[in-house]
């Protein structure tokens, strides 16, 4: 789904005022019915990181940790099954996974002499069974299943969806007797930065020579696209040549004029490559 600038910032403008909730997300849905599901939903996550890093500094300060630490305690001194830290989280607007990490560290601070690694902190959010006390286990876990845009649940979902559609970008080059070289060959080969796949016999599309084609499941937003270029498109340019970008759940339409310098985006595989000498390819 490519949307022009106006019509992003008119879908980025109505977050601003909601929570970060599955409720929210609904009524997004309701609010722009054409847009699809997945291209609202990675919008909905990419603004609300967006907000999180804006904000991040002031949750971290010594005083903020320590008033919340307290009231985290406070809270679950009355109800300890109440979901204290999810509504801690949502009352301060941070994230619930990203408040229980807070709030985790600076338990095992006060249980151990040393700061507890970032191992260990992972660890126990990604099994909130391995913290050794039950209260805080069960607060923890509430956060991570109640978060929809950070946390270990949502980085496992965000894997598994990148990976599942790099399998379909897989399937889609084999169906059209495409040959190239992923990323695992790539790396074997000595390459550190490679794009998803290399094409061994370069195509044409709409004009334009392409070498290798990047697959990112996610909406293409100005911030993102510009990040993906400095630090991945414009290094497969320098060592491959001109590629395709495909963002699967759409992009800002403004954000595609770079064809002349050699990237391309694509919101699905194109039907119209042409293989070199040979034509059309065809599924």
């Amino acid at each position: 789904m490519i949307l022009t600038k106006a019509q992003y910032e008119e879908i980025a403008q109505c977050l601003v005022a909601v929570p970060p909730t599955r409720q929210s997300l609904r009524k997004l849905k309701q609010m722009f019915p054409s847009q699809s599901q997945s291209t609202l939903l990675s919008i909905f996550s990419q603004e609300y990181q967006k907000h999180i890093k804006r904000t991040h500094a002031k949750h971290h300060t010594v005083e903020a940790i320590e008033t919340y630490y307290q009231r985290y305690l406070s809270g679950v001194m009355k109800d300890g099954t109440a979901p204290v830290l999810l509504e801690l989280a949502n009352e301060v607007d941070y994230a619930p996974s990203l408040m229980a990490r807070i709030i985790l560290e600076r338990f095992l601070q006060e249980r151990e002499e040393s700061p507890p690694s970032k191992s260990v902190i992972n660890s126990m959010l990604r099994d909130p069974s391995q913290i050794p006390d039950g209260v805080l286990a069960n607060q923890v876990y509430q956060c991570i299943v109640n978060d929809c845009c950070y946390g270990p649940l949502v980085g496992c979902i965000k894997h598994a969806i990148g990976h599942e559609h790099e399998v379909l970008l897989r399937d889609l080059l084999l169906e059209r007797n495409l040959s190239f070289l992923d990323e695992d060959q790539l790396r074997a080969k000595g390459y550190d930065k490679t794009p998803d796949f290399i094409l061994e016999v370069p195509v044409a599309l709409e004009g334009h020579i392409i070498h290798w084609i990047e697959s990112k499941a996610s909406f293409g937003d100005e911030c993102s696209h510009q990040a993906y270029l400095h630090d991945q498109f414009w290094s497969y340019w320098n060592r491959f040549g001109p590629g395709l970008v495909i963002y699967w759940y759409g992009f800002i339409e403004e954000l595609d004029c770079n064809r002349e310098r050699g990237i391309l985006l694509k919101d699905c595989f194109p039907t119209d490559l042409v293989t070199l000498g040979q034509g059309i390819a065809q599924p």
